[in-house]
């Protein structure tokens, strides 16, 4: 790309500007991360070699409460962005009206590559290194891309060895025995499917007619297909990092998941079986897969996936951004143009950091709720704000992202300008 991700991502912010009132302080603040981290982490390997891996962390807005965001293993990552990562975090927590301020962080790895061991060694060694810019009121890391419960397990025992006390509340996402909460695992995928719910009911299309296809079949994507399949949409094509596969008809989605999680092995951490190698579908590359005509598109892989390049070939109606940052700003245009609806990341995929609040919620009470308890909590949250995004879009005529983002900067705005701004002080 020719600028930074977090360029791509401030254009958003700039948009959302021309139909919002705050002060200019505010807008100065929520143009720069409050905090950001690079460390260096060595790692015994179990030859014996010492590697060296490069490691994250930005607090980016703590305004409104500490900061939250998750922690991602994948060779890509670097600090533009985790920046950008982080930036796109504290819209989300403010759009779905949590208490939270935004963080991400990163590892530059390929996670597949290390055994369960390395895997280990690299996630203590990634605390170890960060442990005095994070905390459970400072800020909250969380799983994300290639993490997931044990990691996080691992990084809450790591900081609680650093601390000299257990201390459940400093990450979420964890394993239930060790505080973890019911429905962490399958909340970003609960939460999305809300949101499509909701606008597939509003907009009048029945699931038993309505088509989707998911790039992405890791934790979000493949129980967002189940949810779909079970409520009667018609899934025709999921992805994974190896390709896709395709049926017009309709595929059996559990088919599909028990087939991925029986040849990943009981004990594995990664899945290394790929949906592609399922006989009798379609085979198709995850670009073609964008491009499918169907009803719903929803990329739940990684960023910068629709862009200039391939929004023109874009044929759904409408497009649920499970993944962060899936659409860039450039492909925005094309695809308000052509009519296509693409509802927001910091809208639809922020059911993972709201159920990651229940829980540092219930560590911190040591209060645990059930499973049909959090799910309707999630709901509750997800359907009254969707509303709001909906009612404002319809309101001020914006795209459901600017929307979105308006929604988010009027909270921002309210709780920068409450502790005072030039305007205040200026008064005699």
């Amino acid at each position: 790309m020719s600028q930074s991700l977090f360029a791509d991502a401030m254009t958003r912010l700039d948009k959302a500007l021309q139909h919002v009132s705050i002060s200019p302080e505010a807008i100065e603040r929520l143009r720069y991360p409050k905090a950001s981290l690079s460390v260096s982490i060595p790692v015994r390997l179990d030859s014996g070699e010492l590697k060296v891996f490069q490691g994250y962390r930005v607090r980016y807005d703590d305004t409104r409460g500490p900061t939250k965001g998750g922690i991602r293993y994948h060779p890509n990552v670097s600090l533009d962005e985790v920046q950008s990562l982080a930036f796109w975090m504290t819209f989300k927590c403010a759009a779905i009206g949590i208490p939270f301020g935004g963080a991400k962080g990163g590892i530059a790895v390929n996670p597949k590559a290390l055994s369960r061991m390395e895997l280990e060694r690299l996630s203590r060694g990634y605390i170890d290194a960060i442990a005095d810019f994070i905390g459970p009121d400072t800020d909250i890391p969380a799983p994300d891309v290639y993490t997931n419960a044990t990691i996080m397990g691992w990084m809450m025992d790591q900081y609680s060895i650093i601390s000299r006390r257990f201390s459940p509340a400093v990450v979420t996402g964890k394993p239930t025995a060790i505080g973890g909460s019911l429905g962490r695992e399958t909340a970003t995928a609960m939460g999305a499917y809300f949101v499509i719910r909701s606008l597939m009911t509003k907009h009048q299309k029945l699931p038993q007619v309505t088509t989707v296809a998911i790039q992405g079949f890791g934790n979000a994507g493949a129980v967002l297909a189940q949810l779909l399949y079970e409520a009667g949409y018609k899934v025709v094509a999921v992805s994974d990092s190896k390709g896709a596969i395709y049926n017009p008809q309709g595929l059996d989605i559990p088919s599909v998941r028990a087939y991925q999680q029986a040849h990943k092995g009981i004990e594995a951490v990664y899945c290394e079986e790929s949906v592609c190698n399922l006989g009798d579908r379609q085979l198709l590359t995850n670009s073609e897969l964008l491009t499918l005509d169907v009803d719903v598109l929803v990329p739940a892989a990684l960023e910068n996936q629709i862009t200039l390049a391939n929004a023109h070939e874009v044929k759904a109606k409408f497009i649920f951004e499970v993944a962060n940052g899936p659409v860039n700003s450039a492909a925005d245009l094309i695809l308000q143009q052509n009519g296509v609806c693409v509802v927001p990341d910091i809208l639809v995929n922020s059911g993972g950091v709201t159920v990651s609040y229940f829980e540092w919620l219930q560590n911190r009470s040591g209060l645990y709720w059930s499973l049909e308890d959090i799910n309707q909590r999630l709901q509750e949250k997800m359907e009254a704000e969707t509303s709001q995004i909906i009612d404002l879009a319809e309101e001020l005529s914006l795209s459901l992202r600017t929307a979105a983002y308006v929604h988010a900067l009027k909270r921002l705005a309210a709780a920068i300008e409450a502790k005072g701004t030039q305007q205040y002080f200026a008064q005699s």
